[in-house]
């Protein structure tokens, strides 16, 4: 049996529609007794200013799980992605790209670049929900670095 413990999650996401979807997907475990932390970073250089804990983040938790987006604005979630492997404090931290794109190059680009896993977002609300059980439990039961 797994430990029980608080998962610290950093979403990278620029539209506020997925982010709600994840938002209630989490409120929903959280219901069920499953203890979740979630962050909203809405672009790229918001989630490294939250991952390095600069200005108003000096104090944010280090996260578990990053789900990252790739198309964001000021900067691209691929960018974000290679500082957060670059770097030897937070390049342990699972990243797993959630995005509309279906594009091979940037899936290999991406897997190349250190991530964790390469989901495409799905159409509707209820495939999104699965979706993100699926993440969510892995992630529960996985072990993970301190």
């Amino acid at each position: 049996m797994p430990i029980e413990r608080r998962m610290v999650i950093l979403v990278v996401e620029d539209d506020p529609l997925d982010y709600e979807l994840i938002e209630r997907s989490v409120r929903s475990l959280e219901k069920a007794g499953v203890r979740y932390d979630l962050h909203w970073a809405k672009d790229g250089e918001e989630a490294l200013k939250f991952l390095f804990r600069k200005g108003e983040y000096a104090d944010a938790p280090r996260p578990n799980l990053i789900l990252l987006d790739l198309r964001l604005p000021k900067k691209s979630g691929m960018d974000v992605l290679g500082e957060i492997k670059k770097d030897e404090r937070l390049r342990k931290i699972p990243v797993v790209v959630l995005t509309v794109s279906t594009n091979e190059e940037e899936m290999v680009r991406a897997y190349d670049s250190g991530a964790a896993g390469f989901l495409n977002k799905p159409a509707s609300p209820e495939d999104f929900d699965r979706l993100l059980t699926t993440v969510w439990e892995y992630w529960r039961i996985a072990r993970l670095p301190e």
